[in-house]
């Protein structure tokens, strides 16, 4: 690709504008350890939202989910799942509303107001500090692979003949600039930085739609296409046949595993509820529930990372993937068995945007790398300086001692994530091992600990555990972590059972503590009827069925706000249109069943 000096200009000035931003602000958040983790709970929940959603919009996401949209067409709107996508409805409907009721700096510090100080809740502090960094490690290396098959697509220097070495150069690249403003600017630098890069990602977003729409007619993209790609049904298996268009294609669908899509489905809804109940896991999107002012204002972030990130991006998705499929497709057949699907992305762009646009989307989706990645790293510091220096080996440090310790974690974790990375030669690989190995090992000990008064430290630490060391082998086999994930949740929901019946239950008082500040729907009435003792006006959480019917609804009004804006792209209007009433009657049942109904705390607690 052969940048213009505008081009050139217009990234050089995004990437000087994001290490201003993070030097500037770091007097601020270097103030004390509260101020760099979480922004002294002083950032507006609207900055968070856009943040969060910048967060999320990466390079790597962006390229796996063009290919996706480009092999499966309407239906890979269901495969992102897999994180799970939908796991924001469950925390804008209740999830982040308990969890900042917790006033805690971290996951791990979440796990003591949960579980005390026994010897049990030492153990699951440490385990949960060992898995929220093998995660940052995870995402950290998936970050550094997509930034670098990115950079080395569109960049005009070749830093190595070497195809696979030339992107790892730019991958460092990238890292080393990312590394310079998150780690001096905390929280801080993260989210300024962040709302930034998402007002230029929206404009590049809009303006890659709207090439498209222009470029690829209703008509060339019906040449070019199986029969069903352009619809959301399916029947038992996916029913895409590409033999005579991208044989290579077929053999993908294969590989990944999806070809009984009812089966596929299936699974990723029953893991993806679960997972989405479990809570979010100790990384960047934890941080920003915590970071949030209220509980309320915690809630509305998460409604707001969906409400402003879909739409926009999914622009972007469905526009190079119908570029590619139109413009490019003689390029991928040359390419044979070896089809590498994730350079869709700069291939689209190389032939199709014009100078100046090209340096404004260029920066837009180097801002993406850059959100994810700095997102990822100042969760990092925040579980080794808080959770283990700070409660373990210095606890009576200064502040600035703490900030410091910071910056070296930080940079540690990006090397060590960087390395990893080296080794992993496919994005969709490292994908399915976090989400569905990884996160499987999650899943079972971070649901019972919301829902069930009995499951103690130790029973957290025995799934945990079991989760960790399952895992870790799935990354070195050939066996679909997907499919592995009931397995793998059926073992850890034992092993938590199992080491919360053999042990003594946690401290009345400890429980008492948490079910009283933070109010979960489940099984709590032993605690409640403790709890009544002492005051009758204390009352249970009795929104189950609002919350279940909200979560349902919130589901419909996400998969709207992803099939509208596909539906606009490829020019298939009346789709649309339906699709937009939809996410609008939605919205009228949640503005009054749920936004209207949120309380940051019980009001028996604020009564007492």
């Amino acid at each position: 690709m052969n940048l213009s000096t505008l081009d050139l200009v217009i990234i050089g000035c995004y990437i000087a504008l994001s290490l201003f931003i993070g030097f500037w602000i770091s007097k601020k958040a270097g103030k004390n350890i509260k101020g760099y983790f979480l922004g002294g709970n002083e950032l507006k929940w609207y900055y968070l939202g856009l943040s969060n959603a910048s967060g999320m919009f990466d390079i790597s996401g962006t390229m796996w989910m063009v290919y996706l949209l480009f092999i499966y067409g309407l239906k890979s709107l269901f495969i992102p799942w897999l994180w799970p996508a939908f796991n924001q409805i469950f925390l804008m409907i209740f999830l982040s509303i308990w969890l900042r009721r917790s006033g805690v700096m971290t996951g791990a510090e979440w796990i003591q107001f949960r579980f005390g100080n026994s010897r049990g809740a030492q153990l699951s502090h440490i385990i949960v500090v060992v898995f929220a960094l093998l995660n940052v490690l995870g995402f950290l290396a998936y970050s550094f692979i997509g930034a670098g098959k990115f950079a080395a697509g569109f960049m005009p220097w070749e830093l190595a003949s070497d195809t696979h070495l030339n992107e790892i150069y730019y991958g460092l690249i990238l890292t080393f600039i990312t590394m310079l403003y998150v780690v001096k600017g905390g929280m801080y630098s993260v989210v300024i930085t962040e709302v930034v890069q998402f007002v230029i990602m929206t404009v590049a977003c809009v303006a890659i739609g709207i090439i498209a729409m222009q470029q690829v007619s209703p008509e060339a993209l019906a040449a070019v296409i199986p029969n069903g790609w352009d619809e959301l049904s399916f029947g038992w298996e996916l029913g895409l046949d590409w033999s005579n268009i991208l044989a290579s294609a077929n053999t993908k669908i294969v590989e990944d595993g999806y070809s009984f899509f009812s089966i596929f489905l299936m699974m990723v809804l029953f893991k993806g509820i679960l997972q989405s109940m479990a809570g979010p896991a100790p990384n960047y999107d934890m941080q920003r529930v915590l970071s949030a002012r209220t509980p309320i204002e915690a809630a509305k972030m998460s409604w707001i990372v969906n409400l402003v990130l879909l739409f926009p991006r999914y622009m972007m998705i469905t526009g190079l993937a119908i570029l590619a499929l139109v413009f490019f497709m003689e390029d991928l057949t040359a390419m044979g068995p070896d089809v590498d699907f994730e350079q869709i992305l700069p291939f689209a762009l190389a032939n199709f945007v014009p100078s100046g646009l090209l340096g404004l989307i260029l920066a837009g989706l180097l801002a993406t790398f850059m959100s994810t990645f700095a997102a990822t790293t100042n969760a990092a510091p925040a579980y080794v300086v808080n959770d283990i220096y700070k409660r373990y080996i210095n606890p009576n440090a200064s502040d600035k001692t703490y900030v410091y310790m910071s910056y070296v974690v930080s940079i540690a974790f990006v090397v060590l994530g960087t390395a990893i990375g080296l080794f992993i030669p496919t994005l969709n690989g490292l994908i399915l091992w976090i989400v569905s190995a990884l996160y499987g090992g999650y899943t079972a000990a971070n649901v019972l600990k919301w829902y069930w008064w009995r499951f103690n430290g130790y029973g957290y630490f025995s799934g945990m555990l079991t989760g960790i060391v399952v895992a870790i082998p799935l990354m070195f086999t050939d066996f679909s972590p997907l499919y592995a994930f009931p397995v793998i949740f059926l073992l850890c929901l034992s092993a938590c059972i199992f080491g919360s019946l053999i042990s003594d239950e946690d401290d009345m008082e400890v429980l008492k503590a948490f079910y009283l500040k933070t109010r979960p729907w489940g099984f709590w009435r032993p605690v409640l009827e403790e709890l009544q003792k002492e005051n009758p006006d204390i009352q249970p959480n009795r929104n189950f069925t609002r919350d279940a019917s909200n979560v349902v609804v919130g589901l419909i009004w996400h998969s709207g706000l992803i099939a509208a804006p596909i539906f606009l792209v490829i020019q298939q209007f009346l789709p649309m249109t339906v699709s937009l009433g939809v996410v609008i009657l939605c919205s009228i049942f949640l503005k009054i069943n749920w936004w209207n109904k949120m309380e940051d705390y019980p009001k028996d607690l604020i009564k007492a």
